[in-house]
């Protein structure tokens, strides 16, 4: 089985510490969790911030001080911020958010850039410019037909190719499946760079079997805070110490 690359999303936009005590919010607690993680075997991070009261964030500041203090940290892990509106932003100041921080690495969920389609060729332009990695968020096969008709009609960049597949939502009992993989593949069968994370308690079965097909992997308590039992991770360390245990236990 190829050796996947694992990215830890540790925190996301909407859980908080109510939901699981371990939970990063704070810049401190981010950067503890990062250290734990890379040293369990992760090696990139999927970054939150939060604002002073724990809400969700895309203010710029926010994002150059943890990425400052994240690069000093753990230098070896590779920073993705997240774009993610939550509800709360608009495309306007998703853009904006880039602009200001000039990243190297970001998600853009294809179906919230949708909203202003008059601003899809600018975001994806600003990111061609400042040589920011863009990771498509894809949330369906909607997303995938949405984001191969930008393709073809040059709003994303022909470099701009990574995806991110996402099995499941944030909802109550949502349990995510390895079977649910199967549509995203076959809607972009010849995606070069791809990622998979899964909501629910199946969350490491959805990324074994994704680490089977030659898929990376996105863990950690923004999509699932359980086990296969149910029961909860100690933290997101524990979380992809299991996941790299399964990995190493999986059929080749």
């Amino acid at each position: 089985m190829p050796k996947p690359f694992i990215m830890v999303a540790p925190n996301g936009a909407r859980r908080t510490q109510a939901d699981h005590g371990a939970l990063p919010v704070t810049l401190p607690e981010i950067l503890a969790t990062a250290r734990a993680c890379h040293d369990t075997g992760a090696q990139g991070l999927h970054l939150h911030v939060r604002d002073a009261s724990g809400a969700h964030s895309l203010d710029a500041g926010r994002y150059r001080e943890a990425l400052d203090e994240l690069a000093h940290a753990v230098p070896d892990m590779r920073l993705q911020i997240t774009t993610e509106a939550a509800g709360l932003y608009s495309v306007n100041q998703q853009l904006a958010c880039l602009r200001q921080l000039r990243p190297g690495w970001a998600s853009v969920a294809v179906r919230e850039t949708a909203r202003d389609p008059d601003l899809a060729p600018r975001v994806y332009a600003a990111c061609a410019d400042m040589g920011c990695e863009v990771q498509h968020i894809l949330y369906d096969t909607g997303d995938i037909a949405l984001l191969q008709d930008w393709q073809s009609r040059g709003i994303v960049h022909p470099d701009q190719t990574s995806v991110l597949f996402v099995l499941g939502r944030y909802s109550a009992g949502q349990i995510s499946d390895p079977s649910d993989l199967s549509p995203f593949l076959t809607a972009l069968p010849d995606a070069p760079q791809w990622m998979l994370c899964a909501f629910g308690p199946r969350e490491h079965a959805c990324l074994v079997h994704a680490a089977r097909l030659g898929g990376n992997l996105r863990v950690g308590f923004e999509n699932s805070l359980v086990d296969a039992t149910g029961s909860p991770h100690a933290d997101n360390a524990a979380s992809v110490a299991s996941l790299i245990q399964q990995l190493e236990r999986a059929p080749t």
